[in-house]
């Protein structure tokens, strides 16, 4: 089995590299990145350009994809260019690993996507609807609520309410109880494994 991982220097992304790394199941990783990460005798890492992508570089023919690609408004410097990572990235990402033949995608999404949301949130309802249109034969849409990582940089909203959510603990209804990268990382990679075909929705009360 040979995945691609594309975000694998985020929070999610990491877990995902570990544990993909450390699953028997998988004999090849290959994680694109800007910067290099830890030699690894299954990973293969190419460092690109994450604005100019190799449309035919080989290493887009995997087995599956799990896309944790993500940022913020703040880190990102701009509303467009938000967008233009978590949705058009996104995409183009799953074009070009769908073009290759991959058979499967998982997404790491958020809690209540929706194309009548705030800016963040439809922007992830963008990018659902955008890979959904590419026909993947198996996609997984996993939807967390707040993600309990230490983030670098800082994510002072999101540390806000992780914060909250540990004061008041059981009195958060599941839904939106934070969820840890671990976690959503299982469940992308539990889905490259699974059997069937079809589009599958995890919300974050079932992670």
């Amino acid at each position: 089995m040979k995945l691609l991982i594309v975000g694998a220097t985020g929070a999610v992304g990491q877990a995902v590299l570990q544990q993909a790394l450390a699953d028997s199941r998988i004999s090849a990783v290959i994680a694109p990145t800007r910067r290099a990460l830890p030699s690894h005798a299954k990973l293969e890492n190419p460092l690109l350009d994450f604005k100019q992508l190799p449309p035919d570089a080989a290493w887009w023919a995997a087995d599956g994809l799990i896309c944790a690609l993500g940022t913020t408004q703040k880190i990102a410097g701009s509303p467009e260019r938000f967008v233009a990572i978590d949705r058009d990235l996104v995409i183009r990402v799953a074009e070009l690993a769908r073009r290759a033949g991959v058979p499967y995608l998982a997404l790491n999404s958020s809690l209540g996507a929706s194309l009548q949301g705030n800016l963040y949130l439809r922007t992830k309802a963008e990018a659902e609807q955008g890979v959904r249109a590419l026909g993947f034969p198996r996609l997984l849409i996993v939807r967390p609520s707040l993600i309990n990582a230490v983030r670098t940089p800082p994510r002072p909203a999101e540390h806000i309410g992780l914060c909250v959510s540990r004061l008041l603990g059981p009195l958060i209804p599941r839904r939106y109880r934070p969820v840890t990268p671990d976690t959503i990382a299982a469940a992308m990679l539990n889905g490259l494994f699974a059997d069937g075909q079809g589009e599958w929705i995890l919300e974050s009360d079932q992670l």
